[in-house]
């Protein structure tokens, strides 16, 4: 595929459609767009008041960009001739393709194309803010700018959305990817990131249609200093129904996705809002240190920032001894000096004095929050709190730290103070809420340098090994699983029980094999001296009998399974047969190394049960690493496993043994 340069940065643009041509003409008039524009249609001498031009052959020369407002089987047709012309690109507007279940349509798109990129089909377009070029066929809510943003949605009306915000988010960039038949989530992103104007990249994900290359992608962006940050929908069954109805996407599971994004360094977000205050930091600060300070005027407001930041893990460590000792200075023993910091109202209209606070404070942190609501224009005068803000303001000056004025309430903030504010480096937060989840954002996720995904394979039918099979792939893989023996029959088992080579010792685990969840099915007796007296088991395709493992102290639920996105997943967490009643897990993309999953387990909410909590002895979770890991790279090497299951993993202070396995093949 050829450069998006000429598409995304165009000095020519062609429209076609009348209607919607008429639209892009004037999106790009009222933008002061300075190249030309030039209509096709077979009929009308005019559009928009600009000459058309009969057919494409009839065009000065080959356009930089297209807007093809046409119908879909008219479009196939359009792109084709473009590309013969060796115009720089299009966006192709209409539906109808693969997400209406007309695949083979698409391809002849595709094929149309050949080198020449497209965007969509099914696709708004691109708003290139910088330029005043617009392929857009609608109202916006942007203007032109020197530098900001990147927006991509896979949504158009999301975008649109986004596109009409309040909050004084400077936007490059607007753009949409439809099917993304031929231009990727990954190579627009990549085009728009390479323009120097653009200083970071905002994205709303239905699918990504390519992992390593999104990881690539991302790597760059941070070697540019641009963060990323994203919305991906489908994290339930009802959106991912949605998402593919919509584009055709494969979303993938929920859990993977945040493991992946987390893993490549993008910061995830869960609303449009908190996206767009997740850019403005960007934009203005880049990435967020971790040690945060907090001041506001009012001990609620201090309180409510504490009890909000909480389910972010947001830092607010204490306040250093010599920050502690000059605050107090300057505010006296009423004060308690602490982070959050109540300053009361002692200092409020005393411009030197609350800068002293607001700049005294932030030395010892990385980035400050400062409460500020000033009160509504229409009805009151807020000059009152011209002091409060020129102190944050002078705060980031002298310290060269993030200074963030933050509005309890998004709508208490002026949009044109805000603007103002961002125009000279400094970056209001609408909403408290909202500005908390953005700052934990902005702090970005540690990504390490050259980690790919596996490759992903297409999903198929498998086959479930019986857990006897299961074990014993396993063992191969030098995992410690219990001594046993198996056999189609009670009586078999017992056989070789009594006289066979394996030697058990008592109590026994006796399973009943051919069940994905033998607890359920009652396929499970446990603690037996001897076999003498035992039933059979309906349903049963055979019989094994286990040595029961002893001195465990802690029960862990280990899965790695095939995702047809991120190639392999590996899930970790409490186990035994209330996991999912806990849900307390923590999924992994492979692949990853023993400290990192050491560090995702510490995540888990039962944690303390596997260090020692009151007293207990501490699991052996290095055992539990080394097991992911022997079994991660089996998986790896051979495309025929599905998935392997280990619920529980019985972990000893010393060890862990896996006793039970749920093994599918292709």
């Amino acid at each position: 595929m050829k450069s998006l340069d000429r598409l995304l940065r165009p000095k020519t643009i062609a429209v076609l459609g009348a209607g919607w041509a008429l639209n892009v003409i004037e999106q790009c008039r009222k933008m002061g767009f300075a190249g030309q524009v030039w209509p096709v249609h077979p009929s009308k001498a005019e559009i928009g008041g600009l000459r058309a031009y009969a057919s494409l052959a009839n065009l000065p020369e080959a356009p930089d960009a297209v807007f093809i407002g046409v119908n879909r089987f008219a479009t196939v047709e359009v792109v084709a001739e473009l590309a013969a012309m060796g115009a720089g690109g299009a966006i192709c507007f209409a539906s109808g393709w693969t997400e209406a279940g007309e695949p083979e349509l698409q391809a002849r798109l595709i094929a149309a194309a050949g080198e020449m990129p497209i965007l969509g089909p099914n696709c708004y377009g691109v708003i290139n803010y910088l330029d005043g070029a617009l392929l857009w066929p609608d109202q916006h809510g942007g203007v032109r700018v020197d530098r900001g943003v990147a927006l991509i949605s896979q949504s158009s009306n999301i975008v649109i959305n986004m596109g009409m915000q309040k909050r004084a988010l400077p936007v490059a960039y607007v753009a949409c990817l439809g099917n993304a038949a031929v231009v990727g989530l990954a190579d627009l992103a990549g085009a728009l990131l390479a323009d120097p104007r653009v200083t970071a990249l905002g994205l709303y994900i239905e699918g990504i249609d390519d992992a390593a290359a999104f990881a690539d992608l991302a790597e760059r962006a941070r070697a540019m200093g641009k963060g990323i940050v994203a919305i991906k929908s489908g994290k339930t069954e009802l959106s991912r129904v949605a998402a593919a109805s919509h584009t055709a996407s494969l979303a993938g599971g929920g859990a993977a996705s945040s493991a992946f994004l987390r893993q490549v360094g993008v910061a995830e977000v869960n609303s449009p809002s908190e996206l767009i205050e997740t850019l403005k930091i960007l934009h203005t600060h880049g990435r967020l240190g971790a040690r945060l300070c907090s001041l506001s005027c009012s001990g609620g407001e201090a309180g409510l920032v504490a009890d909000l930041a909480a389910p972010f893990g947001l830092e607010f460590p204490p306040v250093p001894e010599p920050v502690r000792a000059r605050l107090g200075e300057i505010l006296g023993p009423i004060v308690t000096v602490a982070n959050p910091l109540d300053y009361h109202t002692f200092i409020w209209g005393d411009g030197p004095r609350t800068t002293d606070v607001f700049t005294t404070m932030l030395s010892g942190y990385d980035a400050g929050i400062y409460i500020i609501d000033p009160p509504r224009r229409d009805r009151c005068d807020p000059s009152g709190y011209q002091p409060a803000l020129d102190a944050i303001v002078a705060a980031q000056a002298a310290t060269r730290k993030p200074a963030l004025p933050v509005a309890s309430m998004a709508e208490n903030f002026d949009e044109a103070v805000a603007m103002e504010l961002m125009a000279r480096g400094f970056c209001t937060l609408m909403g408290l809420e909202t500005a908390l989840a953005a700052i934990k954002a902005a702090q970005l996720p540690e990504a390490v340098a050259g980690w790919r995904p596996v490759a992903a394979l297409p999903e198929r039918e498998s086959r479930m090994l019986s857990e006897a099979e299961g074990k014993a792939l396993l063992a191969s893989a030098g995992v410690a699983v219990p001594a046993s023996v198996s056999g189609a029959t009670l009586a078999e088992v017992a056989a070789r029980l009594q006289g066979g080579r394996v030697r058990l010792s008592a109590p026994y685990a006796l399973k009943g094999l051919g069940f994905a969840h033998k607890t359920e099915a009652g396929a499970v007796r446990l603690a037996l001296a001897s076999l003498a007296g035992q039933t059979e088991m309906a349903g049963a395709t055979g019989y094994l009998v286990e040595e029961m493992v002893t001195g465990a102290v802690a029960e862990v639920l280990l899965g790695l399974r095939r995702d047809p996105v991120y190639g392999i997943t590996l899930t970790l967490g409490m186990g035994g047969v209330t996991a999912e009643v806990l849900a307390d897990t923590v999924t992994m993309v492979w692949p990853v190394t023993a400290p990192q999953i050491e560090t995702a387990l510490r995540g888990l909410r039962l944690w303390p049960l596997l260090d020692g909590y009151r007293g207990r002895a501490r699991a052996d979770v290095a055992a539990v690493a080394e097991i992911a890991l022997r079994l991660g790279a089996l998986m790896a090497g051979d495309d025929a496993l599905e998935e392997i299951e280990i619920n529980p993993i019985l972990v000893r202070p010393e060890g862990a043994v896996a006793v039970d396995a749920l093994v599918r093949k292709a």
